[in-house]
């Protein structure tokens, strides 16, 4: 049996792409670089919300921090799993557009992709300006996994507030906490 990725085209993307852009922090390039792998793995041509969640859950404490954790947390790395392995493939076929990004599209960020864009979907290499943007306006150098989790959840038609919505995730008092910089309180309803 070959493996998934070796149906993909060399010309992939996904396959491709630099995740060693300065604006991020350690672990946010690492979670950047597990979602690529993770994509090329899944046979997907682009990286969405969904992957970047995944791997930031994966890669970052301060973001596993945020969303609580226990038995709820299992929940959401559930349902992350059930996308890779069949949840997920009605989005195989299709792209995370830039028109499901009302939010980052207000404030200028769509299609402001630099070289780590390269084989994001238009709103997952949105999400990560937004990032970068909201890490400078706190006085950061670097944007961090809770950066990026800021700008998915600030988009309701991003693919990862979905799988957060079916993970009964409370994404208004997510965002209220993330904002407040508060991060003990878990932020599921049930």
């Amino acid at each position: 049996m070959q493996p998934r990725t070796s149906r993909l085209p060399l010309q992939n993307p996904v396959a491709h792409g630099t995740d060693d852009d300065p604006r991020l922090a350690a672990e946010l390039s690492a979670a950047l670089a597990a979602a690529r792998r993770r994509a090329v793995r899944d046979g997907d041509r682009q990286i969405d919300t969904a992957h970047l969640l995944h791997s930031l859950l994966e890669q970052d404490p301060q973001v596993r921090t945020v969303l609580g954790g226990g038995p709820q947390l299992a929940r959401l790395l559930g349902y992350l799993v059930q996308r890779s392995i069949g949840y997920g493939l009605r989005w195989q076929s299709g792209v995370e557009h830039a028109g499901d990004a009302g939010s980052l599209r207000s404030v200028g960020l769509v299609g402001a992709v630099g070289a780590v864009g390269d084989g994001l979907s238009p709103l997952a290499a949105a999400a990560l300006e937004h990032a970068c943007v909201r890490a400078e306006r706190r006085g950061a150098r670097t944007a961090g996994g809770v950066d990026l989790l800021a700008a998915i959840v600030a988009e309701p038609g991003a693919r990862a507030v979905e799988v957060l919505d079916h993970a009964a995730v409370d994404i208004p008092e997510l965002r209220a906490r993330i904002d407040d910089g508060t991060e003990g309180a878990p932020a599921f309803t049930g």
